[in-house]
């Protein structure tokens, strides 16, 4: 498995209150802007509502300038925060433009990083319509050609629409022992960290993306030789329609990767890295991709019309990807790289247990039986999103 819209010319710094009354101008040193013009909110297996975003932050003064906090708040109500982050939590959420860990909060001239917003609601809260961020920062007292001794500033900026349709969808795969792996929504992992600079802007197409891989009867993932694609119980899985739609775009020329090995990084490129592959326009601006099929597997072609359940493909092993997975997303564009990944939730499905997490991060390999987080019985779940590492169970959606 593997290890966006961003074209603005500025950044919007304006002051916003509740009333919407006209604010004093501000000198903002370190300015920021969302990435994305709305984000939307869905409910996880946790029982919360979550939303995820970016924040594009650039220091616009000689000055260095040090982020200290962000607090996100209702728009309509500033006194009302709905998360912070400061000290380690919010150095672990900043990243570079070039999709690696900053070293530090502390933004030099004319650099920008990118922070990484992921957060939790009550579900019973009201969900804002639109949110802002107070940014609390040492920066330049002034605007200034040379470094200047930096003080506290704080100020409230870069309104975010929270946009209320989610896509609903039924499953991408049948049966039981599915497991989530690289879901949602810890800044560590490997979809959530992707940021890709295409086609003139930043873009987190695996923002919500699921390495979806199976686990056999007995709980494992792997049942024999780690080098043969035989050996992983979800190899040659049916690959199903999420929903009505039309194809508008495939691959089907790659062979399967060796499990365990990568291929080639010179042969890698923008329409290959995800292997053969099948794009679905879902209508109203959401396209599902299906990645890494197996080789000849694919049923379907582009401008076919495709129905709910339908099996398009079988899950393979092609393009960069060490075992047998389906990587699936939602998307805002036909693009499988350069678009913005789009939340969502099944209408139906079971959740039958929790791979630790710790666990699966301390594994040197998939061999193992990982079925000790499995719930007595499957739990009926509807309309939500699988989070990382759930076992779900899709034989009962409808």
């Amino acid at each position: 498995m593997r290890t966006r819209p961003y074209l603005a010319a500025f950044f919007a710094v304006a002051l916003f209150s509740a009333s919407a009354a006209p604010q004093p101008d501000q000198f903002t040193p370190l300015v920021v802007a969302p990435l994305t013009a709305n984000t939307r909110s869905f409910h996880g297996t946790d029982g919360k509502t979550h939303l995820t975003y970016e924040l594009v932050l650039t220091n616009t003064n000689p000055t260095p300038a040090t982020l200290q906090r962000v607090v996100i708040v209702d728009a309509s109500d500033q006194s009302k925060a709905l998360a912070s982050f400061d000290g380690r939590r919010l150095l672990s959420h900043l990243r570079t433009t070039g999709a690696t860990a900053a070293d530090s909060p502390t933004i030099e001239f004319n650099q920008t990083r990118l922070l990484l917003i992921d957060f939790t609601l009550d579900p019973l809260a009201t969900i804002p319509a639109r949110v802002l961020h107070n940014l609390q920062v040492l920066a330049a007292p002034a605007p200034s050609l040379r470094p200047a001794t930096p003080v506290a500033l704080s100020y409230t900026v870069a309104p975010l629409d929270i946009n209320p349709n989610l896509p609903q969808i039924g499953p991408p795969l049948s049966g039981g022992g599915w497991v989530a792996i690289n879901g949602c929504c810890e800044q560590t992992l490997a979809h959530r960290v992707s940021s890709l600079g295409c086609n003139g802007g930043i873009y987190f197409a695996q923002r919500f993306a699921i390495d979806w891989m199976r686990l056999d009867k007995a709980g494992r993932l792997l049942t024999g030789d780690p080098a043969d694609v035989h050996s992983y119980p979800d190899y040659g899985a049916d690959v199903l329609a999420v929903a009505e739609g039309t194809v508008v775009g495939m691959l089907d020329a790659l062979d399967d990767q060796k499990p365990g090995s990568l291929p080639d990084r010179n042969t890698i490129t923008i329409e290959n890295v995800d292997g053969n592959h099948l794009v679905i326009d879902l209508g109203d601006g959401v396209f599902a991709f299906y990645a890494h099929l197996r080789h000849g597997s694919i049923k379907v072609a582009v401008g076919d019309r495709v129905h709910r359940g339908q099996v398009l493909a079988s899950l393979g092993n092609t393009g960069n990807t060490s075992a047998p997975h389906l990587h699936f997303q939602l998307m805002e564009s036909p693009s499988v790289l350069c678009s913005n990944g789009l939340p969502y939730s099944f209408d139906s499905f079971a959740l039958a247990g929790q791979i630790p997490l710790a666990d699966y991060a301390n594994a040197t390999g998939m061999e193992g039986n990982w079925n000790k987080g499995m719930f007595p019985a499957p739990v009926s779940r509807k309309g939500q999103y699988p989070l990382d590492l759930n076992i779900v169970d899709f034989s009962s959606a409808k």
